[in-house]
């Protein structure tokens, strides 16, 4: 049963039609979040550092021109995140509310794994963000790290980059798992 039959039965306060039309666009907003956010990080890690790798020959280079794209790209990718989270929360508070449906079948089981990716994407998002704060940004611009310091940072970056994407095609599947009625 889709989220929109959860809801119906939850509450009749509105008709079918309206909280249909509802359910589209806040569905649609969420999808087009979803697309910025995780589409973004998989072209980061999957076209654009091999195309680097390809354009520059020291990492200090390729380094670089990833923070000044991952500056850039956070601008629109963390505002996808938030929107990500609060559309997430606004189709699903209504089960969230009923204990019955949220620890009563597959849907409730799916959607508790979900929020916990989901929790656990924004922890790793976040210590990724600390481990390149402003300081360390303008270090690696400026070129003021050691080969040592920068060969642990890039170490850091791509394994906290690999988990991001991961977890975010995770959170994808039980998306679909959900809308699915699976």
């Amino acid at each position: 049963m889709t989220i929109l039959s959860w809801q119906y039965i939850i509450s009749h306060d509105k008709p079918v039609y309206q909280m249909g039309l509802e359910q589209t666009l806040i569905t649609w907003v969420h999808l087009i979040s979803a697309s910025i956010w995780v589409g973004g990080s998989i072209f980061l890690g999957v076209v654009l550092a091999p195309v680097l790798k390809t354009m520059y020959s020291t990492p200090q280079e390729r380094i670089r021109i990833m923070v000044i794209v991952g500056r850039r790209f956070n601008k629109l990718a963390v505002p996808a995140l938030l929107i990500l989270i609060a559309t997430g929360i606004y189709s699903s508070h209504s089960i969230l509310g009923n204990t019955d449906i949220l620890f009563g079948n597959n849907y409730g089981t799916y959607l508790i794994i979900k929020m916990i990716l989901v929790a656990s994407l924004v922890a790793v998002f976040v210590t990724h963000v600390r481990m390149i704060n402003k300081d360390v940004e303008e270090r690696i611009i400026s070129g003021d790290l050691s080969g040592a310091q920068l060969y642990r940072l890039r170490r850091k970056i791509i394994i906290m980059g690999e988990i991001t994407v991961a977890i975010s095609v995770a959170i994808l599947f039980f998306a679909a798992a959900l809308d699915s009625g699976l």
